[in-house]
C-alpha cells in the first residue's frame, strides 16, 4: 500500500469510532428523520474532510522535500523550500535542506573554479601530460602533449599507448630518464608515472619533461664559465710575457746597448719563466681537476686514517676528539687527500689569528661525519668556496676545495664549509655513507667469540 493510502487509512480509522458513536446516537435517539440525516451527513463529511486534509498536509511537504532532494541530486541548487520555520520539526528539516543546497552550491563553485584553474595550468605548462585508462587507451592530454605527438587530442583520443609510441613508458620503473623520438621532438625525457582512480576505475598518469633544453643551457653556461676562467688566467700570464718580450726585443735592437743590459735581460727572462711556470701549474691543476679517477673502494678504518692525517700536520697542535670505531667503504688515497686539504686550510686560517684547530668524528644514522673546527678569521664569502680557481690565499691554486668536494660526492657523501655559529672561525663537515661494514670493536668481538 502506498504511503498516501496508509496515511489516509490511519486518519479514517482514527475518526471512525467517534463517527460511529455519533451516528448510532443520532439514529437511536429521539430525533426527527430530517435531523438525523442532516447531522449524520455533517459528521461524516467533517470526518472525511479532516482525514483527507491530514493526508494532504502530510504528503505535500514530503513531495516538496522530494523535489528539493531530486534537484540537489541533479546538481540544480536554485530551488529552496519556502515558509520554512525553525519552531517546528518539519520546518527544521526544510531549513537543513536549504542549508545543504547552499553548501553544495558553494562547493560546486569551488570545484568548478579549481577545475578551470587546473585546466588552464595544464594547458599552459611545458610538461606533456597524458592519462590512460586500464586498457592503456588515451583519455586526456594537454597542449604540450599535442605538440609532442604532433596531433590534436580529438584525433588520437582512444588510441592505445603502443600506437602513440608511449607503450614503453607504461612499463618498468615509474620514474626514470628515457630517450625517445616523437613527431614533435626527440631527445632525453624525464618520465614519471603514477596511478589514480576515476569513477572507481584505475588510470595511469604519465608526465614527460624535456631534459634536452635545460641540459643544453647548463652545458652552454659551463662552457662560458670555463672559457671565462681560462681566458682570465691566460691573459694574466700572457700579457706580462708579451710586454716583457717586447721590452727585451727593444733592448736587443738598441745600439749602443746599456751597460747593465745583461742583468735586465736576465730579469726579463726570469719574469717570462715565472709566468710560464705559473701558467703551466694552472693547466696542470685544471688537468688534475678534470682527470679525477673513480674511487677504488675498500674497507677503511676512519679513526686510524684521521689520526694518520693529523700526524702529518706539524705546524700546529691539533686537538683530537676520538669517536666510535667505524669502517667505511672508501678509496684511502683520495680520502686522505681530501682530509689533508681540509686540515691544511684549517691550520692556515688558525695560524693567522693564533687560534686552535680541533678534529672529531661521530656516527649520524648510517653516515660517518667528520668535523674539523678552526678558530681563524672565518669566511667572508661562502658563495665562491667551491668555484674552480677561486682562492683567497696569495699562493693558492683554487682547486683544493673543489677537488675535495668531488672526492666526497664520488664516495656518495657531501662536504660543507661554513662559519661557526656563536664562535669565531669556520667548520668543515664531511659526511660519508657507511655501507654496512661492522665497527672494528664489533668485528674484534666476533673474532674473539669465534676463537
Amino acid at each position: 500500500m502506498r504511503f498516501e493510502a496508509r496515511m489516509l487509512s490511519y486518519a479514517l480509522l482514527a475518526g471512525f469510532p467517534a463517527v460511529l458513536v455519533a451516528v448510532l446516537l443520532l439514529w437511536f435517539g429521539n430525533y426527527s428523520s430530517a435531523t438525523r440525516w442532516t447531522l449524520g451527513s455533517l459528521v461524516v463529511m467533517f470526518w472525511l474532510g479532516a482525514a483527507f486534509s491530514l493526508r494532504s498536509n502530510l504528503v505535500y511537504p514530503l513531495q516538496t522535500l522530494s523535489n528539493l532532494l531530486s534537484a540537489l541530486r541533479e546538481e540544480d541548487y536554485s530551488l529552496r523550500a519556502r515558509d520554512a520555520r525553525p519552531d517546528d520539526a518539519l520546518g527544521e528539516v526544510m531549513l537543513e535542506v536549504n542549508a545543504l543546497g547552499e553548501a553544495l552550491h558553494g562547493r560546486r563553485l569551488g570545484a568548478l573554479e579549481a577545475t578551470a584553474l587546473l585546466s588552464k595550468v595544464m594547458e599552459e605548462i611545458e610538461v606533456a601530460v597524458f592519462t590512460f585508462d586500464s586498457e592503456q587507451q588515451l583519455r586526456l592530454m594537454n597542449r604540450a602533449g599535442e605538440r609532442l605527438l604532433g596531433q590534436p587530442v580529438e584525433r588520437i583520443l582512444g588510441q592505445t599507448a603502443a600506437e602513440l609510441g608511449l607503450g614503453d613508458c607504461l612499463e618498468g620503473e615509474p620514474a626514470r630518464t628515457v630517450t625517445i623520438s616523437f613527431p614533435g621532438g626527440a631527445g632525453r625525457w624525464a618520465m614519471r608515472r603514477s596511478s589514480f582512480r576515476e569513477s572507481g576505475m584505475p588510470h595511469e598518469l604519465l608526465v614527460l619533461t624535456d631534459l634536452s633544453r635545460p641540459l643544453r643551457e647548463e652545458e652552454r653556461q659551463a662552457w662560458q664559465r670555463l672559457i671565462r676562467v681560462l681566458g682570465h688566467e691566460l691573459n694574466n700570464s700572457l700579457a706580462p710575457i708579451k710586454s716583457m718580450a717586447g721590452t727585451l726585443e727593444m733592448m736587443l735592437e738598441r745600439q749602443p746597448r746599456q751597460p747593465d743590459w745583461e742583468d735586465d735581460m736576465r730579469r726579463g727572462l726570469g719574469v717570462i719563466g715565472s709566468r710560464s711556470a705559473a701558467l703551466s701549474r694552472f693547466l696542470e691543476a685544471y688537468s688534475r681537476l678534470a682527470r679525477l679517477p673513480k674511487p677504488t673502494l675498500q674497507p677503511v678504518e676512519a679513526g686510524a686514517l684521521l689520526r694518520r692525517v693529523v700526524g702529518l700536520e706539524t705546524r700546529a697542535t691539533i686537538a683530537m676528539t676520538p669517536g666510535p670505531d667505524l669502517i667505511v667503504s672508501a678509496d684511502p688515497d683520495q680520502l686522505e687527500q681530501l682530509l689533508i686539504n681540509l686540515l691544511r686550510n684549517a691550520v692556515d686560517a688558525a695560524l693567522d689569528t693564533g687560534g686552535g684547530v680541533s678534529v672529531g668524528w661521530t656516527r649520524r644514522a648510517d653516515q660517518l661525519e667528520v668535523c674539523i673546527l678552526d678558530e681563524g678569521p672565518g669566511l667572508s664569502n661562502t658563495s665562491n668556496l667551491f668555484v674552480p680557481f677561486f682562492t683567497t690565499k696569495p699562493t693558492g691554486s683554487g682547486i683544493g676545495l673543489v677537488l675535495s668536494r668531488q672526492i666526497a660526492e664520488a664516495h656518495g657523501g657531501s662536504l660543507t664549509l661554513e662559519n661557526r655559529k656563536g664562535h669565531v672561525g669556520c667548520e668543515a663537515r664531511l659526511r660519508l655513507p657507511i655501507y654496512g661494514f661492522p665497527s672494528a670493536l664489533e668485528a674484534n668481538g666476533r673474532e674473539a667469540s669465534g676463537s
